[in-house]
């Protein structure tokens, strides 16, 4: 069986006025993540991981902010895009695993539901994603809350 693994990292600027989107769900917050999209840096690093496997570049290349297709596009949406092109390489996915960087707000809650959104994109049971979560412990852009990062390795395996 042949395999790719792919690592993507996003990172979004914290705002306010904006909703707060990750791994496809709106989280309660006071301040949101600045992007031409929803700005979910959940998918955003998934996505990315995903092109890496397949050598298809980056989100960037296939979804520009300068394209106003995108203006305010659902990230899962985006996702699902991408998905599309690795079953057309003849992949599929073996697993995700994805790192939230976030100060606040608490994630905990929400994480279960964030892995059940991204697997049903994935097609792939949701114990194949894990999704963990951690803080800046006050230190960095992360830790001053002026901005949230993600990481996402992901494991393709030939059909």
């Amino acid at each position: 069986m042949t395999f790719r693994i792919g690592q993507g990292t996003d990172i979004h600027r914290l705002v306010e006025g904006r909703k707060l989107i990750l791994g496809g769900v709106e989280i309660p917050w006071e301040k949101g993540l600045l992007g031409h999209s929803d700005a979910d840096v959940v998918c955003h690093a998934l996505s990315n991981a995903l092109l890496g496997a397949i050598g298809e570049g980056d989100i960037g290349q296939h979804f520009p902010d300068s394209d106003p297709r995108y203006k305010g596009a659902t990230s899962t949406t985006l996702l699902q895009v991408v998905m599309a092109l690795v079953k057309a390489r003849g992949y599929r996915v073996g697993n995700a695993d994805l790192t939230i960087l976030a100060e606040k707000p608490k994630l905990a809650p929400y994480k279960e539901e964030m892995r059940r959104n991204l697997a049903a994109v994935l097609e792939v049971e949701p114990t194949a994603v894990n999704i963990k979560a951690t803080t800046g412990e006050k230190m960095g852009f992360v830790g001053r809350e002026e901005g949230m990062m993600a990481e996402a390795v992901v494991l393709l395996e030939k059909q």
